[in-house]
């Protein structure tokens, strides 16, 4: 593992007068510090930053009692850090990637030929259970070399006008490797380049604290660290709360007994916004006439779905590939329930503005295996690869809990349950069910594009996979957009 302090945010001022500061005094509390002071004082801001320049001992003084004593913890997100995260496993990464308002970058296994490298948990103490997680990593990761050579002869075979041209090699084997990943562990190290502000990271850390995977708490401790050295005075409650303690525990011990029924990998609907067409624009005419909502609704309610239509028809009428519905389309929703593929997981958990719960992974889920793995005549050899894993898994769980999960594969799924409103749906679909998407999460979100237009017939009329855009606004107002794909 390696964790650096690539970067934050420090004054232009100070920057063009490098070679005169103390490199101590470069830090983004001179922000938090200033900014918290806008609202009572006289001063422009451009004096309030001198001051805090001027003595930061004074401006962390001022930080420490603007968060801590008067609770304004807002003015902890100006100050902003760049982090590197090197040799980190993907189950970690899952862990680090949850949080909603912070920016990553991941290292693709889509498009970089693994070598192999993976984590070996501290947690791990039994030699011989440790000597058998070995065995199947190295196992796993035989037949990935395997798999992505046989993989790659078959997909340049499929598509031989696309090999013909040596600028798509990089692109077919890409899907090579997308393919062949499925069986490697989620113990193979990844890398991550992470911007976050001080509020946030604050939140990390208490939630990296509760974690039962050592690495996940190394991680939080070191990040702690380097921030702590730079910027003193704004995180301030690094630990998790009793409250934060508690909440899972109490909640399992009521329910640990209660065992219900599989998950399927087809999304279920289990809760949507009734009329959500009619509400969407009754929301329009409530503020544009600013009327009452609930008359407004009845308002739309009143009249034809033919002139409901035309009203949405004429509002997209000049709507481009790009263009994102008003917000007007977050009075509409849906909740479903599915389980996913880590791979899948690894996509969906980057629609970070939806609402989304995942379980541990669980083999009795079961795995997604590629087509083209059984289309090579590989699919006895990766159930093989799978039932070994599975082996070791339930003895790893025994022994150490959670920490198991590094020894399943990208195969092995989870149960989510993912709230998303129309908005949102329409941006998660455009980008998911274009032609360019990666296979499993596109299966995923043809589904649910679906399922979301039968609950929803008006205000999806434009709502389809972004190579679809243009043929499908041209079928509907006879005429191409302005903007051609």
């Amino acid at each position: 593992m390696e964790i650096k302090l690539a970067g934050f945010n420090i004054e232009t001022e100070q920057m063009e007068n490098l070679h005169k500061v103390d490199k101590k005094l470069l830090t983004p509390e001179i922000f938090s510090s200033a900014y918290a002071r806008i609202s009572r004082s006289k001063k422009s801001i451009t004096e309030l930053r001198s001051d805090a320049r001027a003595d930061v001992e004074k401006a962390r003084k001022s930080n420490k009692k603007i968060i801590f004593d008067m609770g304004h913890h807002s003015v902890a997100e100006h100050a902003v850090f760049n982090f590197d995260l090197i040799d980190i496993s993907r189950l970690a990464l899952e862990n680090i990637e949850r949080f909603r308002l912070v920016s990553y970058t991941e290292k693709s296994q889509r498009y970089v030929t693994l070598k192999g490298d993976f984590h070996i948990p501290n947690e791990y103490t039994d030699q011989n259970l440790k000597r058998r997680y070995l065995e199947v990593i190295n196992l796993q990761n035989n037949l990935y070399k395997q798999l992505f050579a046989l993989l790659k002869d078959y997909i340049f075979s499929k598509h031989p006008k696309l090999a013909s041209d040596k600028k798509n090699k990089s692109l077919l084997e890409g899907w090579a490797k997308e393919d062949a990943r499925y069986i490697l562990s989620l113990a193979t190290f990844g890398q991550l380049g992470m911007t976050i502000n001080a509020r946030n990271l604050e939140h990390m850390f208490r939630n990296f604290e509760l974690s039962k995977i050592s690495e996940v708490r190394e991680v939080g401790k070191k990040l702690y660290d380097m921030v702590n050295k730079v910027a003193p005075s704004i995180i301030l409650f690094p630990e998790p709360s009793t409250f934060e303690s508690d909440i899972s525990s109490s909640f399992k011990s009521n329910f640990d007994s209660h065992i219900g029924s599989n998950i399927s990998d087809d999304p279920e609907i289990i809760e949507f916004q009734k009329n959500g067409d009619d509400r969407i624009l009754a929301s329009f005419l409530s503020i544009y006439n600013s009327m009452n909502f609930n008359s407004s609704l009845k308002k739309v309610s009143s009249i034809t779905a033919e002139e409901k239509r035309n009203i949405y028809l004429d509002m997209f009428k000049n709507m481009e590939f790009f263009d994102t519905p008003p917000r007007n389309f977050e009075f509409a929703h849906i909740t479903f329930q599915v389980a996913v593929s880590a791979s899948n997981f690894a996509q969906l958990k980057r629609h970070r503005m939806t609402s989304l719960l995942q379980s541990d992974y669980e083999i009795k889920l079961g795995n997604t295996v590629p087509e083209n793995i059984k289309n090579i005549g590989m699919n006895n050899e990766f159930k093989e690869v799978i039932k070994e894993t599975n082996s070791i898994y339930l003895d790893l769980r025994n022994k150490f809990g959670s920490s198991a999960n590094y020894i399943l594969t990208n195969s092995h799924r989870r149960n989510v349950i993912m709230k998303m409103n129309l908005r949102e749906a329409f941006h998660f679909i455009r980008l998911r069910s274009d032609k360019h998407a990666q296979w499993d999460i596109k299966n995923l979100s043809d589904k649910l594009l679906i399922k979301i237009k039968k609950l929803f017939p008006l205000s999806t009329i434009l709502l389809n996979g972004k190579h679809e855009y243009v043929e499908n606004f041209e079928k509907i107002y006879n005429k191409k957009p302005k903007f051609n794909i």
